[in-house]
């Protein structure tokens, strides 16, 4: 048995080098939320190092809220930013002797596409169009999920170590207390009921099954190196092995 673990990561936290070991795919913000050129460069050479799959990880161009907030959208700009930001990383990956994999859109943007099957179909023809071999990930059992196999895109499904889940299998909002786990005893319950489960606890105390492809562990969050420790020893112990959904080449 063994499951990807994917993290966010060129976010400007400062522990990149101290998660890049523990994960097997990362997702690099591109400019939008997050991220420059210089910050990509680093993230990609720091994932080649470690012989983790590398990912863009587009989101809305709103730093002040760190791309969280779900503005008014239309399809060609969302078609324009997915592409911008892919092509940003793509540059960089390249002349640094990698390829980027996946793609996983970002805070609102990736939310608003779970639940928004018309906009999930535009960030994946969008991710097709840049090349038609990378792999979309989005929330099990969503639109973006559904959207991307319909055009002919691989998708990942995605799950989350360290969010509290709805009943109907979305993630809570953030403003809402207990939204985020923030406990490494919390999150690595988390992580090994989806992994060797298939199984979510949710906020109304129902269970729920989902299938996982990728575990998240967000970047940003201030305990994400213990967290991530915790899983893998955990994993480790489960017999559950770590790898990426994409091999990277």
């Amino acid at each position: 048995m063994s499951i990807d673990l994917n993290c966010d990561l060129g976010e400007g936290t400062g522990v990149d080098a101290e998660l890049m070991p523990l994960i097997s795919s990362a997702n690099i913000a591109c400019g939008g939320h997050a991220g420059d050129a210089a910050t990509m460069k680093t993230a990609v050479e720091l994932a080649r190092r470690h012989g983790v799959s590398i990912g863009a990880h587009p989101g809305f161009a709103d730093r002040e809220n760190f791309g969280r907030r779900e503005p008014a959208v239309d399809a060609r700009a969302v078609r324009a930013l997915v592409t911008d930001q892919i092509r940003a990383l793509q540059t960089i990956a390249d002349a640094c002797g990698s390829r980027v994999t996946h793609v996983k859109p970002h805070g609102a943007l990736y939310n608003m596409a779970a639940r928004d099957a018309p906009l999930a179909r535009v960030v994946a023809e969008a991710v097709r169009d840049c090349d038609s071999t990378l792999v979309l990930v989005g929330l099990a059992g969503s639109h973006l999920i559904a959207e991307s196999r319909s055009c002919g895109l691989a998708a990942a499904a995605e799950g989350f170590a360290d969010r509290r889940y709805m009943p109907d299998g979305s993630l809570m909002p953030r403003s809402h207390p207990g939204a985020v786990l923030d406990t490494e005893a919390d999150v690595e319950t988390q992580a090994l009921g989806l992994a060797r489960d298939g199984v979510v606890a949710c906020a109304d105390g129902t269970s729920r099954a989902i299938r996982a492809d990728t575990l998240c562990v967000h970047g940003d969050g201030p305990r994400a190196v213990q967290s991530l420790r915790a899983i893998r020893a955990a994993f480790a112990k489960a017999g559950i092995g770590v790898r990426p959904f994409v091999e990277r080449s």
